[in-house]
């Protein structure tokens, strides 16, 4: 046997093998399933940990490195994620004891109707979704969604949840913007592994999210709200909508709440404008990285927030400190199960579902620019993680991106960040947040995100070939 080649045996147990870790990540998944919603009833968090666990063994682990990846996995989510959600949660503390989320809930319904509201909505969150990624977005939108559906449930004439109403619309174009347009980091991964330009990938983006926000957010949630009962447990809602200023004094003005709740987007805004206009190793461009990183900007939100809104008021720190720990308490099991999500993902992971997944795919022959989005949506559904997604389907066309010149390589990179969007489920830290910052059964989760990021994953891959099919590269 010549060196290079590689003999049918070796092939089949390939095969093999790659169809066992498949099975083995699907039966993962079922069985959190039925662990959570069964008579059993457990806890997320120990379903989670308990499946990893299972997971790791199923797959041959030594016990040392199955604990080693639950600690790497959990460690990162709540390095990554867990230290935002909690200042997100006291930046949203601050702004409803200030009385600036309410205000901005009732301008909103003041000058939109009842259906406009979902469209009034997913503008702010296009807006906030510019530079913010999908979980820092949601924990900075939270208040106002609380709020604006908590009056909006008041209307008799209202049927349904209207949290879903109100919150599928933010989910769905807070996805679109974080799997379609750069600077979030999977179409940044997308463009840099691909070698081609930032410009014409954000352009594309652009013009392909809108369509994929639109049926994703408000046309899909005015047709599952009505049908749905979801309500957040009741001690978030009490933290994020408060009537009038929480310690009886006049409220601030509208523009100084404004640019308290969007000042860690405005920082990160600010880096991703400087990622594409300065040159990388300067000086401002190391100034704009620090200050744009998620928890620098959510860090330097609150202590804005706490400045502006508080303590130049004469606000007592006494209570300022009381109120942002009591903020934390109903954030902690989020936090939790956000982690047993990282763990869960990174066991998948460390598995090496998403090579079994690679493998499989080379055996099929699809265009391009499907492959690409078939590749990542089957690594992020199967891993846990869209950037598992886009960084092996980005890697696996590489070297056909090099060698084709009538491919259209933003289009490419478009269309796997797009995959990786599909049918975000239990192994993803998103899915997690989503279910318990609304109180969410498994199924009513499904129905929102995991749906509602499939409808955008779809869209965009529809949109990608339109483009294809009117702009073709020669």
């Amino acid at each position: 046997m010549r060196a290079g080649k590689t003999s049918p045996n070796r092939e089949s147990f390939m095969t093999h093998l790659d169809i066992q870790l498949l099975l083995t990540a699907l039966v993962s998944v079922l069985l959190l399933v039925a662990l959570i919603v069964s008579r059993v009833k457990m806890h997320p968090l120990l379903a989670l940990l308990v499946v990893s666990v299972g997971v790791g063994f199923a797959t041959g682990m030594e016990p040392g490195s199955i604990v080693k990846h639950l600690i790497d996995g959990a460690g990162k989510t709540l390095g990554a994620v867990g230290v935002v959600i909690a200042l997100g949660a006291m930046l949203g503390k601050i702004l409803a004891d200030a009385g600036i989320t309410e205000q901005i809930a009732e301008a909103i319904l003041r000058h939109a109707s009842d259906r406009m509201i979902p469209w009034a909505m997913t503008l702010v969150a296009f807006i906030v979704g510019i530079p913010m990624f999908f979980e820092v977005g949601l924990v900075v939108m939270l208040p106002l969604i609380f709020s604006v559906a908590r009056k909006l449930e008041s209307h008799a004439r209202f049927k349904g949840s209207a949290y879903v109403y109100v919150g599928v619309p933010v989910i769905a174009a807070l996805a679109a913007m974080h799997g379609m347009v750069p600077p979030h980091p999977g179409p940044l991964t997308a463009i840099a592994t691909l070698k081609t330009s930032v410009g014409p990938t954000m352009l594309y983006g652009f013009l392909a999210a809108i369509p994929a926000m639109i049926l994703g957010g408000p046309l899909y949630g005015a047709l599952i709200s009505p049908r749905m009962s979801t309500k957040p447990d009741q001690a978030l809602l009490d933290q994020f909508t408060v009537t009038g200023r929480a310690d009886g004094g006049e409220r601030p003005g509208v523009a100084l709440g404004v640019l308290a709740a969007l000042l860690p987007a405005i920082l990160m805004l600010v880096h991703a404008v400087a990622e594409m206009v300065l040159p990388k190793g300067t000086a401002a461009m190391h100034v704009a990285s620090f200050l744009g990183n998620p928890l620098i900007a959510m860090l330097l939100g609150v202590l804005f927030a706490i400045v502006a809104l508080v303590i130049a008021r004469g606000g007592d720190a006494d209570k300022l400190r009381d109120a942002l720990g009591q903020s934390l308490r109903p954030i902690a099991s989020i936090i939790m199960i956000i982690a047993g999500g990282g763990a869960f993902q990174q066991m998948l992971t460390s598995a090496k579902v998403g090579d079994a997944i690679v493998h499989l795919t080379q055996q099929f022959a699809f265009p391009p620019l499907i492959l690409g989005w078939l590749i990542a949506m089957l690594l992020s559904v199967s891993t846990g993680s869209a950037t598992v997604g886009i960084v092996g389907a980005a890697g696996l066309l590489a070297p056909l991106a090099g060698v084709d010149p009538s491919l259209n390589l933003p289009l490419l990179a478009l269309s796997i960040g797009c995959g990786s969007l599909f049918f975000n489920y239990a192994n993803h830290a998103g899915f997690w947040m989503v279910k318990e910052s609304f109180g969410m059964t498994m199924g009513e989760a499904t129905k929102t995100i995991s749906v509602v990021q499939s409808i955008v994953a779809v869209v965009g891959l529809i949109m990608v070939l339109v483009f294809n099919a009117a702009l073709p590269v020669h």
